[in-house]
C-alpha cells in the first residue's frame, strides 16, 4: 500500500534512531573533552584530599594507607611525589625520583617553556594544565602544602581527548548505522505484527459489506486491537442475526402475500367446485319438476319415480351444504372442540354397526378385533365423525376380498387407529391432494355413491382442531388411513 502504516511508522522510526546517534555525535564531539578534563581534575583533587587527611593525622606510613594510595593512583594513572621542606623525597610511586622531582620543580617555579593553563587556584593547592611542546602531550598538575608541611605534586596524563573523540565518533557512526539497519528490520517487523490484525479487519470489514459474515477475527485478548477485533465479530454476529430477521421478515411477508393469493385462488376455486357440484342436482331437479308438471308421465310408477329423483338430488344437495357449513365451522374455528375422556373401542364398535347395513349391502366384511377398552381424550362426536368417514370410503372402495380391518395400535402417549381396505391403491400424485375439497381421485366413482370430495377434508379439519396428525399410505393389496388420538393428554389420568 502506498501509504502503509508499516512503511510510516518504519521510516519514523528511523528517523528517531538515526536522529539520536547524530544528537550523540555532537555531544561526544563539543561536551566530551570538557566532562574529561573535568574527571581527571577531580582525581587529582580526591586523592589530595586522601593524602591530606591521613597527613593530618599523622598516618601517612601505614600500610593500608600505601595500599590505598597505591590503588588511588594507579587506578586513576596518577605520578605522585611528596617532598619534606628540605626537598627530602617521602613518597613517590615513580623509579627515577630525582627527575620527576626536576620536572615538578620546574613546574611549580616556571622554570621551563611549557604552556600553562590554571584551571584552579586556592590557599592549599593549584591545579594547572600544562603542555609538553616537546613531548607534545598535555598534563593536568596539582601541587600544594598538605597539613603537615609537606609538599606534595600530582601529574595526570590527559590523552590526546579529541583523538578519542575521533575514535568514539567513528565507533559510533558504525555503532549507528547497524542501530539504524536493525531498528529498521525490529521496527518492520513489530509493526507487521501490529498492522496484520488491521489488514484481516480491514478484509473483514470488506467482506462484511457483501454480506459474507463467515469471516471471524481470531483474538488473543492481548490488545486493543484484539478487543476491536472482538467487536468486529459482535457486530457480525448482530448485524448477521439482523439481516437474517429480515430476511425472515421479508419472507414470512412473501408467504403472506403467497398465501393471499392462495387464499383468493382457493375461494374461486371453491366457488367454482360448489357451483360445479349444485349444477348437476339442480339441473336434475328442475328437469324432473317440469317433466311433473307437464306430465310427461301419467302412470303412477313415472310420477314417483321423478319424485324420488328429485328427493334424491335434493338429499345430495342438502348434504353437501350441511359438509359445506361444518368445514367452514371448523377451518374458521367456530365450531368448539369439547375434549373429554371416553372409550374409543366403544365409539368404533358404534361406527361398525352404523354402517353393517351398508357393509352387508356391498358383500363387505370388517374385522376389529379390540376387546379391551381404550380410554383417550378428544371430542367424541367429532371423532365418531372421523371414523364414520374413513369407513364410509372404505366400504365405497373396498373391492378384490372385499376386507377392511380397523386396528388401534398404542404408540406411548398417544394412539393410532388405522381403517385399512382391500382394493386399488391411490396414485401417489394424489396421495398429497385427497385432503383438499372437492379432489376426487374416481370422480365416475364418487359421483355414483353420492360423495362430493369434501368428506377427507373435514376430517383434516378435525384432526387440525385436535392438534393431532391424520395421514393414508398405500399398503400391499389396498390402502389404509389413520388417525391419532391423546391417550392421557400429556397428563397422568386418576382412574
Amino acid at each position: 500500500m502506498r501509504h502503509s502504516i508499516t512503511r510510516k511508522i518504519t521510516l519514523i522510526m528511523i528517523g528517531i534512531v538515526a536522529g539520536t546517534v547524530l544528537l550523540c555525535w555532537f555531544i561526544n564531539t563539543t561536551l566530551l573533552e570538557t566532562y574529561y578534563i573535568e574527571h581527571k581534575q577531580k582525581m587529582l583533587l580526591d586523592t589530595f584530599e586522601m593524602v591530606d587527611k591521613e597527613s593530618e593525622k599523622g598516618r601517612t606510613d601505614r600500610k593500608d594507607f600505601k595500599i590505598a594510595l597505591e590503588r588511588q593512583c594507579a587506578n586513576s594513572n596518577i605520578t605522585m611525589m611528596i617532598i619534606s621542606s628540605d626537598r627530602t623525597i617521602i613518597q613517590s610511586n615513580v623509579g627515577n625520583d630525582t627527575a620527576l622531582m626536576l620536572q615538578f620543580l620546574q613546574l611549580v617555579f616556571h622554570m621551563d617553556d611549557q604552556e600553562t593553563e590554571i584551571m584552579e587556584n586556592t590557599g592549599r593547592y593549584t591545579v594547572e594544565k600544562t603542555r609538553d611542546s616537546r613531548l607534545e602531550s598535555e598534563y593536568l598538575v596539582l601541587w600544594g602544602n598538605l597539613q603537615n608541611g609537606n609538599l606534595i605534586l600530582m601529574r595526570a596524563a590527559v590523552e590526546s581527548i579529541k583523538e578519542s573523540v575521533a575514535i568514539a565518533n567513528r565507533f559510533l557512526a558504525y555503532l549507528g548505522v547497524t542501530a539504524v539497519i536493525v531498528c529498521a528490520i525490529l521496527i518492520y517487523v513489530v509493526t507487521k505484527r501490529v498492522t496484520n490484525p488491521i489488514l484481516q479487519l480491514a478484509d473483514i470489514s470488506k467482506r462484511m459489506t457483501n454480506l459474507d459474515f463467515d469471516a471471524k477475527f481470531h483474538s488473543r485478548g492481548e490488545n486493543e486491537i484484539d478487543l476491536l477485533g472482538e467487536h468486529m465479530n459482535q457486530m457480525s454476529e448482530t448485524l448477521e442475526r439482523t439481516i437474517s430477521e429480515l430476511k425472515s421478515a421479508n419472507n414470512e411477508l412473501k408467504l403472506d402475500i403467497e398465501k393471499k393469493t392462495k387464499l383468493d385462488e382457493m375461494r374461486k376455486d371453491f366457488i367454482s367446485n360448489v357451483s360445479h357440484e349444485l349444477k348437476t342436482p339442480i339441473a336434475l331437479i328442475q328437469g324432473y319438476a317440469e317433466g311433473l308438471l307437464e306430465c310427461i308421465n301419467d302412470d303412477e310408477a313415472s310420477r314417483a319415480f321423478y319424485c324420488e329423483v328429485i328427493m334424491d338430488e335434493s338429499d345430495k344437495m342438502n348434504k353437501l351444504v350441511k359438509n359445506l357449513l361444518a368445514l367452514n365451522q371448523l377451518e374458521s374455528g367456530g365450531d368448539q372442540v369439547v375434549f373429554e375422556r371416553f372409550d374409543l373401542v366403544e365409539v368404533i364398535q358404534g361406527v361398525i354397526q352404523s354402517t353393517a347395513i351398508l357393509r352387508q349391502q356391498n358383500g363387505i366384511t370388517l374385522e376389529f378385533d379390540a376387546q379391551e377398552p381404550e380410554y383417550v381424550w378428544a371430542d367424541e362426536f367429532k371423532t365418531e365423525q372421523v371414523l364414520t368417514n374413513y369407513i364410509s370410503n372404505a366400504i365405497h372402495y373396498a373391492a378384490g376380498e372385499k376386507r377392511i380391518e380397523v386396528t388401534i395400535v398404542p404408540m406411548g402417549s398417544a394412539v393410532r387407529v388405522n381403517v385399512f381396505n382391500t382394493g386399488s391403491q391411490i396414485p401417489e400424485q394424489d396421495l398429497e391432494h385427497i385432503w383438499d375439497k372437492f379432489y376426487k381421485v374416481d370422480k365416475a366413482r364418487t359421483r355414483e355413491y353420492g360423495g362430493n370430495g369434501i368428506g377427507l377434508s373435514i376430517v383434516k379439519a378435525i384432526m387440525d382442531s385436535f392438534h393431532r396428525e391424520c395421514g393414508v399410505k398405500n399398503e400391499p393389496g389396498g390402502v389404509c388411513f389413520w388417525f391419532e388420538l391423546d391417550n392421557n393428554k400429556g397428563r397422568k389420568i386418576t382412574m
